[in-house]
């Protein structure tokens, strides 16, 4: 997929799913289950280094995104919008077990995590797509956590940006 269309998709998601600044990365991946009608559940874990800084685990009921927990709250975000990434542009989760990720997560089925820090599923091309949709959400984020408009502090005002509209459309 091309990277104009990865933004007109995430600019449509993030308008569908009216998120607004500042950005709450665990919110928007509710609202995205919500939408999907799958739940996606963030699991932080102190992934073996050298290794994938996160993993998409699907199972039959729910998605889960294990993300480095050894890591700054920061970098974490961008761990969770690469793996949420792999969602929005369809990549398709493969299904996929471990025995460590079992263990420590006895909800998931074991069949479906078994290879989960060992995925060899997605090409580059899938890789740059998803990294374009955590880059794309965190630049959104970024801009309009700049030029976002806080609440009127009068009624006259108030009416008046009613009245311009919803001036997070054009991002």
């Amino acid at each position: 997929m091309r990277e104009r269309e990865l933004r007109r998709r995430c600019r449509r998601l993030l308008n569908e799913l009216d998120v607004r600044p500042p950005l709450d990365v665990a919110e928007l991946c509710r609202r995205v289950g919500e939408q999907r009608g799958r739940t996606i559940r963030l699991l932080a874990h102190p992934i073996p280094v050298p290794g994938p800084f996160g993993v998409w685990i699907a199972t039959e009921s729910a998605d889960y995104i294990c993300y480095q927990r050894e890591t700054t709250r920061a970098h974490q975000a961008h761990i969770i919008l690469h793996e949420l990434g792999h969602i929005i542009a369809g990549h398709g989760g493969e299904e996929q077990d471990d025995p460590l990720l079992a263990e420590l997560y006895p909800d998931l089925d074991p069949d479906a995590v078994r290879r989960a820090l060992r995925r060899t599923a997605y090409d580059t091309a899938q890789e740059r797509e998803a990294e374009a949709v955590a880059t794309i959400i965190l630049e959104w984020a970024s801009v309009l956590d700049r030029v976002a408009v806080r609440p009127a502090s009068d009624a006259a005002t108030a009416r008046t940006e009613a009245a311009l509209g919803d001036r997070l459309g054009w991002l």
